[in-house]
């Protein structure tokens, strides 16, 4: 597992020294091996132009993810932003319709770098997603017209627009996967919000079937946040003086995961799924483990 971590299949992630390239290369194809895909939650343009990004997907990476963090640290540590910023006008240019175009770039730069993996897996790896605004969380209308704008803009297909697993995100959901969109459902932490967005793109999926279009053509991942929820479960029970409380410690993320598993396991074998999938084509919604970084430094880092 050397070099694994700091290089999360999502989540905090990190770039990853050279002193460790050949541990980090056979430990991603390993993955491959056991059918998983490494994604990197990160993007730049020094990355990009500087070759890492393409070093990261020859050594096995299989997708990028972004949201607005990683963009906003990415533009403001770095210099190779500055000439297209100062090619805007303030007087014409919001800083948003900046950052937009901005962002966009290195979207469709990433995407052009991770084509031959999404054309090699028949369309169901090799994505790199890009977040709706995220003031729009409780906004299902603007979210799905901002989904759908986003899409033409990038004008890739290996793009996934980010959607936030709130109440009012999941009929968006619903809409963008009947429109043939592939949806990151992002920021999920119970499983009772997990067992809703299976079945938002369920319900996508057969509103797109009805309107005659190919199942096939679309995908989607449901991003599970892992280590975030021991995060809030541990400073609850370190308030609980026992011999019970202490041995929760640390656990219950894993097994909340755990449980999401079984529950996929069970959605994708379902009558309901396996009609689609049989003789439509359709793709599973996989659950992609984000924020797989421990918190606490007192656990090791696997």
């Amino acid at each position: 597992s050397n070099g694994l971590p700091k290089l999360s299949v999502s989540g905090e992630s990190k770039f990853i020294g050279e002193e460790i390239m050949s541990n980090r290369s056979g430990n991603l194809k390993r993955l491959i091996e056991l059918g998983q895909s490494a994604w990197y939650d990160n993007i730049s343009r020094d990355l990009i132009e500087g070759g890492q990004i393409k070093q990261l997907i020859d050594d096995g990476v299989r997708g990028l993810t972004s949201n607005p963090s990683i963009f906003e640290k990415a533009v403001s540590s770095s210099s190779i932003y500055d000439e297209d910023i100062l090619s805007y006008s303030r007087d014409e240019f919001s800083d948003l319709y900046v950052y937009e175009r901005l962002a966009v770039k290195d979207i469709q730069s990433a995407a052009d770098l991770l084509k031959d993996i999404y054309a090699s897996s028949d369309g169901t790896d090799g994505f790199v997603s890009l977040e709706v605004n995220p003031h729009l969380a409780n906004d299902t209308k603007n979210t799905i017209a901002e989904g759908q704008r986003l899409v033409d803009l990038v004008d890739r297909d290996n793009l996934m627009i980010k959607v936030p697993g709130s109440k009012e995100g999941l009929p968006a959901i619903t809409e963008l996967i009947s429109r043939s969109i592939n949806v990151n459902v992002t920021l999920i932490f119970s499983n009772a919000v997990y067992s809703e967005v299976r079945k938002a793109y369920l319900a996508g999926l057969e509103k797109l079937l009805s309107n005659g279009g190919d199942v096939s053509k679309v995908s989607s991942v449901a991003s599970f946040f892992v280590s975030r929820v021991d995060t809030v479960v541990d400073s609850q029970l370190e308030t609980i003086d026992s011999t019970e409380s202490r041995l929760l410690l640390s656990t219950v993320a894993i097994a909340n995961a755990k449980q999401a598993y079984r529950d996929f396991r069970i959605e994708f074998s379902s009558d309901r799924f396996v009609k689609l999938e049989k003789v439509y084509g359709a793709n599973v919604q996989k659950p992609l483990w984000a924020s797989t970084s421990t918190k606490n430094p007192e656990l090791s880092d696997v």
